[in-house]
């Protein structure tokens, strides 16, 4: 090895690397349409591509600033099961993966729950970050998912979930996996209470996500051009053995297939969530009081024949 490859290409690529979009500082970022955007254009139009419209990925955080009423919302405390359960190591150490991540997004985990208002209406909401290890769900996502749940059940508030996810967090195996029933069982109890349930499904929705919460929602949403499936295109391809359309398992060709009810872009999802839960609290509203009615009028009816 000489000294210009031991020496002078690493320099040449450390000075790169500080002057890419990487870098905090940057005013530009690029899109996958190799458009170039200016970073203030870039957030002004909630963070999608002003050519092509590509909807990017955001944090949690960020997802929250944009959805709720005048950007006001509260960070949900969740709990924090034991890192790492199984030891697991593949090229890399599980626990210093969870370490990169945390830095990486300041988060514990993958998800966030936050509660305020949606048209001035008291909701409660959650959201992935793709960052964390592919916004991948274990059992913090687990304990997260349950107790955001759970405060919609205690406070009457309806529940929206922003997907955003490869699947299941394969480094905690079973427990991971264990986490779709769970979820499952959390949004059957929130049914039982008559409360909204609303899922936007987001670019990735895939995996165990896609098996469980994911599409359990009383109205599934999509933002545009959203990758939409449970295993993955070559897969499938593989096994039918079939060439598959060019938009397959994008949110237009889900929708048109009656697999997502709305596709919706992400400047209208404040206006568009809040107009529908106005509709479906009043809903409710009405079916409890005609529900009271009838058990009043059951109870006379007893009282009259005795």
């Amino acid at each position: 090895m000489n000294w210009i490859t031991k020496f002078i290409k690493p320099k040449i690529k450390s000075l790169f690397k500080k002057k890419t979009s990487s870098s905090e500082e940057t005013l530009w970022i690029s899109c996958e349409c190799k458009n170039l955007i200016y970073k203030e254009d870039f957030k002004s139009n909630f963070y999608c591509c002003t050519k092509c419209g590509a909807h990017h990925k955001l944090s949690c955080k960020d997802r929250f600033k944009l959805f709720f009423d005048n950007s006001v919302y509260e960070i949900i405390n969740t709990p924090l099961p034991m890192d790492d359960p199984l030891n697991f190591v593949d090229n890399k150490k599980y626990k210093d993966r969870l370490s990169d991540a945390r830095k990486k997004t300041g988060q514990d985990d993958a998800i966030l729950i936050a509660k305020g208002k949606v048209k001035n209406i008291d909701v409660t909401v959650g959201a992935q970050d793709f960052r964390f290890i592919g916004g991948s769900f274990g059992a913090a996502s687990g304990e997260a998912f349950i107790t955001g749940v759970q405060h919609a059940i205690n406070n009457k508030t309806p529940l929206i979930f922003f997907s955003c996810s490869g699947g299941q967090r394969m480094m905690e195996s079973s427990i991971a996996l264990m986490q779709m029933t769970r979820t499952t069982l959390a949004i059957n109890e929130l049914k039982k209470n008559n409360l909204p349930y609303i899922v936007v499904l987001t670019d990735p929705t895939t995996g165990g996500v896609t098996a469980s919460w994911g599409m359990l929602g009383d109205i599934l949403i999509a933002e545009p051009k959203a990758t939409i499936g449970f295993a993955g295109r070559r897969v499938i391809q593989d096994t039918v053995r079939e060439t598959l359309p060019e938009e397959f398992q994008t949110a237009e060709y889900v929708k048109d297939h009656g697999g997502v009810d709305l596709v919706i872009e992400r400047k209208y999802l404040n206006s568009t969530i809040g107009t529908l839960l106005s509709v479906m609290l009043k809903k409710s509203e009405t079916q409890a009081k005609k529900e009271t009615t009838n058990a009043i009028s059951i109870d006379k009816s007893l009282q009259s024949a005795s």
